[in-house]
């Protein structure tokens, strides 16, 4: 005989207000990011954040120790979220040329919100670097810290491998991989949504100068594309630069490790 469905029970209080508390510590730090990015930091008043969300400016404090712990939790959360999607994007593709230019292309696949984020992350990035005495405040910064080092590393070993492949000449990865990064944290210096350059115009043109920066064919941008969408061969067979394979990747790759 069938058994009669069980009545679901209604979530409990404790988990709607766990929902809630999640749900309003999110809007915060999206309105936030938003102010710090139109007005910049020291110029966004935290009692207009608070406004906007439409509560006190006290209740803020249930959430973040002070404007300064909400940036830190800003600047944390986005280079979180730039770690989890070179990860994925390097590792779902084999052909590591598509790879490289996937993951150029995806720091300017951005939403408008993602946009401002990154702006506010470039504007403050030097307070990263300066100590807190505040319990939250300095977990938060050290977080952050810790986040911009795992990038860097996790782009210096890819660079490394493209060396040991023989796909990228060789260079000083972790020089390298400052020198890729910066090109694309320089646009949101001046970046802004809605403004008279496209955000895909900016791509196409700054992935074609991480190219060569990378000692590539500022090219292979059109023709991985063309490729990936084609489904023709791998970029790395049919596009691989004119570089003699060289053994001094493994001891880069020795060296990151120190």
């Amino acid at each position: 005989m069938p058994t009669s469905r069980q009545a679901v029970p209604p979530p409990s209080r404790a988990t709607q207000s766990k929902e809630s508390s999640r749900s309003k510590r999110a809007a915060i730090l999206a309105t936030a990011t938003q102010h710090f990015g139109d007005h910049g930091y020291e110029n966004a008043k935290w009692a207009d954040v608070a406004t906007v969300i439409g509560v006190g400016s006290t209740a803020l404090y249930h959430y973040f120790e002070s404007k300064l712990h909400c940036l830190y939790v800003i600047m944390a959360d986005a280079l979180e979220s730039f770690i989890v999607d070179f990860e994925r994007i390097t590792s779902e593709r084999e052909d590591y040329l598509e790879a490289l230019v996937a993951v150029l292309r995806s720091g300017f696949d951005l939403t408008e919100a993602e946009v401002m984020r990154n702006r506010v992350l470039v504007a403050e990035q030097g307070l990263v670097g300066v100590r807190r005495t505040s319990q939250r405040e300095e977990a938060a910064r050290e977080l952050a810290r810790s986040h911009t080092r795992d990038l860097e590393f996790a782009w210096a070993s890819f660079l490394v491998r493209g060396m040991e492949q023989g796909l990228l000449p060789e260079a000083d990865p972790r020089l390298l991989t400052r020198a890729v990064l910066g090109l694309n944290t320089s646009v949101w210096h001046w970046y802004r949504p809605g403004g008279t350059v496209r955000l895909a115009d900016v791509a196409d043109f700054f992935v074609r100068r991480q190219l060569a920066v990378l000692g590539l064919s500022p090219d292979l941008a059109d023709e991985v594309s063309g490729a990936e969408a084609g489904g023709g061969e791998s970029s790395s067979s049919v596009r691989a630069p004119a570089t003699r394979r060289r053994t001094g990747g493994r001891g880069k790759k020795k060296q990151l490790e120190r």
